[in-house]
């Protein structure tokens, strides 16, 4: 069965040109071009995943997207936006949106990231059970896809969520920004990796309890990043490595 791709752009010639070339490459693809429509088409379309530009009428990319995670929809976004502002892009990240492109972009690149968010979806699906990570204060639950703190739920948006778990599941590894790109956003491409930065950002401004210090994640000078178990760093139990590994 073909994978169902939303395009909501109120340019003509761009959703005319994603049409086209998502046609060709085997997606069904239904168009919209007001943000008021997003949601009727949803429910009748259900697509699955959403191509959307950050400009629109009657409700703009940002405030669909915010609407759509609080209603506790995770149907994958790559976001469309012809601002070059980072704060404009980090809005739609911030608020849900699983990568963006600026426009103007290559037709088959965005094909490229849609393929790879569709199958990061795909394999974040849920599993059979499996045992939770522990890690210092915190606690993954990837069968539960949830995570506590000190016992209390935080809230994290889907790739948050896959960051944490992949970081976790490769506790004290120093993680190249490249290879969170590949492994986290499944796609290989030299380009802006500012997106893993993002995203780092917002973890540890909800995990940590002074993101300006990190006790979990720390950045690793001229490579990336890496998990550590504070716990463990100051020798009060054991590696949870085996956890890791179960």
């Amino acid at each position: 069965m073909k994978n169902r791709i939303l395009v909501v752009d109120d340019e003509p010639s761009i959703a005319m040109l994603l049409d086209y070339n998502l046609k060709l490459a085997d997606f069904d693809v239904r168009c919209v071009h007001d943000g008021g429509a997003v949601f009727e088409s949803i429910r009748s379309f259900r697509p699955d995943l959403l191509v959307l530009d950050l400009m629109l009428p009657t409700m703009d990319g940002v405030q669909i997207c915010r609407k759509l995670r609080s209603e506790g929809s995770r149907i994958p976004i790559i976001m469309l936006t012809a601002m070059q502002e980072v704060s404009d892009r980090i809005a739609g990240l911030d608020h849900g949106a699983d990568d963006y492109m600026i426009k103007p972009f290559s037709p088959q690149e965005l094909i490229s990231r849609i393929r790879a968010v569709l199958r990061r979806a795909e394999a974040s699906a849920p599993q059979p059970p499996a045992s939770d990570i522990h890690l210092g204060d915190i606690c993954i639950s990837s069968e539960r896809r949830e995570v506590t703190l000190n016992g209390k739920l935080i809230d994290l948006t889907p790739k948050e969520f896959e960051l944490l778990l992949y970081l976790c599941q490769h506790q004290g590894r120093a993680l190249s920004r490249q290879q969170l790109l590949q492994n986290v956003w499944d796609y290989h491409f030299l380009g802006d990796t500012r997106i893993v930065d993002v995203h780092i950002s917002h973890l540890r401004d909800k995990i940590e309890a002074d993101p300006r210090t990190p006790r979990y994640i720390q950045t690793v000078r001229s490579v990336g990043y890496k998990i550590t178990d504070p716990l463990t760093v100051h020798g009060q139990r054991k590696s949870v490595s085996s956890a890791l590994q179960a």
